[in-house]
Order: C-alpha cells, then structure tokens, then sequence
C-alpha cells in the first residue's frame, strides 16, 4: 500500500447560497485517504456526506482548505486540470444514470471516451471483459429496461471499473436494493477494485455493509466525528479491523504486527469510543456481536501472551448467576477450541474473581486451590499462573484473564505483573460494552 494517501483532504470548509443566505455545509474536514483502501463515510441526512464525495471528484470546486487527488491540488485547479484528475477517478451513484437507448455493453464502453487512445475494437473487448468481471456476460446486448436493479447497479460498477481508475467514488449504492443484492453489489465493488489497485470513498446510510469497510468516518453536522478517523495509521487501525467480522482471523494479524506500545495506545483509545462504535453496525445480528466479542478476547489474550512471553492465555467471563466461570479463550495443542467451565467457588481463577485480587503464583501443584483435574484432562503441565481479574466500570469482577507458564521455567515477575495490569483496565471496559450489547446475565 502506497505511504501517500491518494486522496489527503485538510481543514476544508464549505458553503452554499450566498449573502445572507449562505450556509456552511463542511467545517473543518481533514481525512486522508490511501490505496487499497475502502472507506465509508456514514451520518444522517444532510450532513455534507455527498458534498465532501463531490468535492473529492473534482465535481465541486474546493473554497477554502486544500484537497489533493493522486498529488495535485484541486483548489484553483483549471478545468483542463480538473478533467485530467476526473480521468482517474470512477463514479457510481444511486441513481445509475444509464441510458435506456444503449445496451449494458454499450453504456460501458461509453466512459472509454477519445481519451484513452484505443480502437473501437479494443474500447469493445475492454467493455466486454468489465461486464464479465461483474457477473453480466450474458446480458451485454441487454438495454437497462430489460436488467433488475442490481444488474442495472453491476453495469454501473463495470462503467466505473472499465477505466481502471485509481479512486472509485460511490454515493449510496445500495440505497434501491435489497439487502442481499446491495450487501453482494458492494463486495463486488470491494474486490474488483481491490484487485485493481484503488481507493474507494463510499457514502452510505446503510449500517449493514459497514463491515467491509477498512475504516469508517463519521459525518455528523459537516463535521467529522467519528472515533475511527481519530486513530493514527501506526497504530494498525485496530477499531477498523474490528469490523471485518467475516474474515476470520484479520483481527489477530493486525494485532500481531503492533509493538507493545501501540497496542496498549489502542487499547486506551478505544475504551471512551468503544460503545459508539458498537452502535454504528447492526446490532440486530447477535451472532455477529458475538464473533465480534470473540474476536476481540482472541487477539488480545494473543497479544498479551505474547508481550509477557508466556505459553498460554484464557480469560473466563463470570457468571454469578449460575455460579460459574466459563472460558471465552482458552488455548490448547489441539485447534479446536478448549471449553472450561469452573465453579466460582474453587480454583485459582475463582479466588480471583471473588476477591479482585492479583494471583501470581511460581508453583501452582503448592497451591490448595489450583485445579489439577484441568491438567489431568489436558495433558498440559502447568508449571506457573498470573491470574488477573478484569473490572468494569463500577469495579465488579466480570472476567478473569489467566497467563500460563512464564518461558524458560520463570516465574512472572512484579514487572509482568503491572503489565498485565495495565492492559486489563481497558480491556474490561470493551469487555463490558460487548457483553452489555450481547445481555450476558451476568450484566
């Protein structure tokens, strides 16, 4: 991925009308946008989304602040200037904007204007191709009168990729499907652009395909307020990956790659914006929630693992009601996934949940309250514990994260110790949004 954005928006501002008429539409906006990237901007109506969109095209002229495409700045910008950069931007809109009098085929090759040199019989054999690319090989000859609405959206997506522009821009292109053809025109619209190299700006209302976003901003006002926007690219845009819920173990990459420091940034980043961001996807998929959740616990029991240099990780949700501590995470020598269910009253884990206290513990065998019969089960041999009791916001123990073996036979020092400790006060404030949004008896 290029390291300079191919879209960098700064402090631009924007109005409408004038005299006492005119109305600032964006305040202050600064994003920056980069290759390979699929960024969606959301926020209710009338908040600039389309207009900041425009601007990014080149179809409004930019008044005050700068806006750069591919390097060259738009403020100023002649119209030869302005044509040559919408060359190497593609448009879909909600609208299609086909004509009825060509064919599917016809309508694509359109946007191969004079420009790029070729022959009729190549602009033909490229438009073919882009239509195959988008599922509409046996419909070239088709008006758009004879298409569905998806189809008729799949020849706008082949009109826009035909180019192969460097910036796809997209204003609702869901808005008239249905859920299944619009969440399957946006991931065809994803991958084709994916594969060719660019950037998409995508403006949506639509919550549901935010999970295939690489990051989201948020228009409220014709300020940015998202949560998202805020997160430097250092930190791996940890928030961002969060929502990839259908590409398994995404998340846990873009964890590993992070240096301690920067996860523990990212950790106490998102606990104040953690909520918002759960309340910007559809919630109503509880399943999706809870991969979500199990995500999250997945990759950051792996990281912390790792950073302390211990063998294995778990962390139990309590669950005063029935008494019992279960394990969300808990790693294994076999790939599926380790179930433990231990009651509260007994076990080191359950010491720690009742009394919110630190167990760090060198010989575990020595301890009366260390469960031997999860080794006897397993097989595992373990040889040392730092168990850890993770709070919520009104100091209730509601999970217990647990390192296994410290390497080279060690045990965890007082430095270990207040590391675990500084990455469990964050976790247990996501940890808390998650289960509030899944209703976990035990909140």
């Amino acid at each position: 991925m290029s390291v300079d954005p191919v879209i960098s928006i700064r402090n631009v501002n924007h109005y409408y009308g004038s005299g006492t008429l005119r109305r600032q539409i964006l305040f202050d906006v600064s994003a920056d946008i980069l290759a390979g990237e699929i960024v969606i901007i959301n926020g209710p109506s009338g908040s600039g989304k389309t207009t900041l969109l425009t601007l990014a095209g080149a179809l409004r002229s930019v008044e005050e602040g700068s806006l750069r495409i591919l390097g060259r700045e738009l403020r100023d910008a002649g119209n030869r200037d302005l044509v040559r950069i919408r060359a190497n931007i593609g448009f879909i809109f909600q609208a299609h904007n086909l004509l009825e009098a060509l064919t599917a085929r016809q309508n694509v090759q359109m946007s191969l204007g004079l420009e790029f040199g070729l022959s009729a019989g190549e602009a033909r054999a490229r438009s073919e191709a882009a239509l195959r690319e988008v599922g509409l090989g046996n419909r070239m000859e088709a008006p758009p009168s004879k298409l569905s609405g998806g189809q008729r959206q799949r020849v706008a997506i082949a009109r826009a990729l035909v180019r192969h522009p460097k910036i796809i821009l997209a204003d609702e292109p869901t808005a008239s499907l249905d859920k299944k053809t619009g969440r399957e025109v946006v991931e065809l619209i994803q991958r084709l652009a994916k594969e060719q190299g660019c950037a998409i700006l995508l403006v949506t209302h639509d919550n549901r395909i935010l999970d295939l976003a690489d990051r989201i901003l948020t228009l409220e006002d014709g300020r940015i307020t998202s949560f998202v926007a805020g997160l430097a690219a250092s930190t791996g845009q940890l928030l961002s990956a969060f929502a990839k819920l259908q590409r398994k173990g995404d998340l846990v990459r873009h964890v590993s790659s992070m240096s301690g420091k920067q996860f523990l940034t990212v950790l106490d980043q998102m606990t104040t914006e953690f909520e918002q961001f759960l309340n910007t996807m559809d919630l109503a998929n509880e399943q999706a929630v809870q991969a979500m959740l199990d995500q999250i616990l997945e990759a950051v029991v792996l990281k912390i693992r790792e950073l302390l240099d211990a063998d294995r990780g778990t962390i139990f949700l309590v669950d005063p009601e029935r008494g019992e501590l279960r394990s969300k995470i808990a790693e294994s020598d076999s790939s599926e996934p380790l179930e433990i269910k231990l009651p509260i009253t007994s076990g080191i884990a359950g010491r720690v949940a009742r009394s919110g206290q630190t167990l760090n513990i060198p010989d575990p065998y020595s301890d009366p309250d260390f469960n031997r019969e999860v080794d006897q089960r397993t097989g595992y041999r373990t040889q040392s514990i730092l168990c850890m009791p993770i709070f919520d916001r009104r100091k209730q123990v509601v999970a217990v994260a647990q390192l296994l073996n410290k390497s080279g036979g060690r045990p965890f020092s007082a430095d270990d110790e207040q590391a675990f400790r500084d990455f469990a006060i964050p976790l247990g404030l996501i940890l808390e949004s998650c289960l509030r949004m899944t209703q976990v008896p035990s909140l």
